[in-house]
């Protein structure tokens, strides 16, 4: 396995037994600025790759020993988050259905042309950036929301429900004054700059408390 840069750019994983096809394509999606590692064994991949890194994998059909279509079943069940291009000479409609049901983000017939590849891989990149930030403001809500005390989150619920401080009062038989400062210490808290915004990230989370 070879890897042709060794800057930051986002990191494309090759895996092909044919060692021609890998040294092509990773010549290809290199010149583009793209990091690429190539695997000449499917299994060795599943084993050790980095699944930290942003980036796409691109993984053959057909290979001996294991299909592409059971590499990715396999990174799907083990919640890898990586987008996947799958490349296969012999394509059917089944095969092509069972991939993206599989979750595959792309399914291309070799030769593929190659501003095809690069624009599905730049496209694979961009998703998989996306979904990274996704799910780290998804973390950064929740840990935020689990600092608010069962009196912060009663406000809350009652916030993002439209009441005013007078009718949270009423309804928690709290002074307005006591409300307000409940209030407060929950925006401060959450990190929230506006209404609209609290609801926005929290609400969801309100409902599922």
């Amino acid at each position: 396995m070879t890897d042709t840069n060794t800057s930051l750019s986002p990191l494309i994983h090759l895996v092909d037994d044919d060692a021609a096809v890998l040294e092509a394509l990773a010549l290809l999606i290199a010149t583009v600025g793209l990091r690429v590692q190539t695997w000449g064994d499917p299994l060795a991949f599943l084993a050790t790759f980095d699944r930290a890194h942003i980036g796409a994998i691109v993984l053959d059909v057909r290979m001996p020993g294991i299909s592409g279509l059971s590499v990715l079943e396999q990174l799907l069940d083990q919640g890898v988050d990586q987008p996947v291009i799958l490349l296969t000479g012999h394509g059917t409609v089944d095969m092509c259905r069972r991939a993206f049901k599989a979750g595959a983000a792309e399914f291309l017939e070799k030769p593929v042309h190659d501003e095809v590849l690069i624009e599905a891989l730049q496209q694979a990149v961009r998703q998989h950036v996306r979904s990274r930030q996704r799910n780290q403001s998804d973390q950064e809500t929740s840990e935020r929301y689990a600092q608010l005390s069962p009196r912060e989150r009663e406000v809350l619920g009652l916030i993002t429900q439209g009441l005013t401080n007078k009718e949270i009062g009423r309804a928690l038989e709290l002074s307005p004054r006591t409300v307000e400062t409940h209030r407060a210490n929950l925006f401060a808290k959450l990190g929230a700059e506006s209404l609209a915004q609290l609801i926005r990230r929290y609400a969801a989370l309100v409902d599922a408390d």
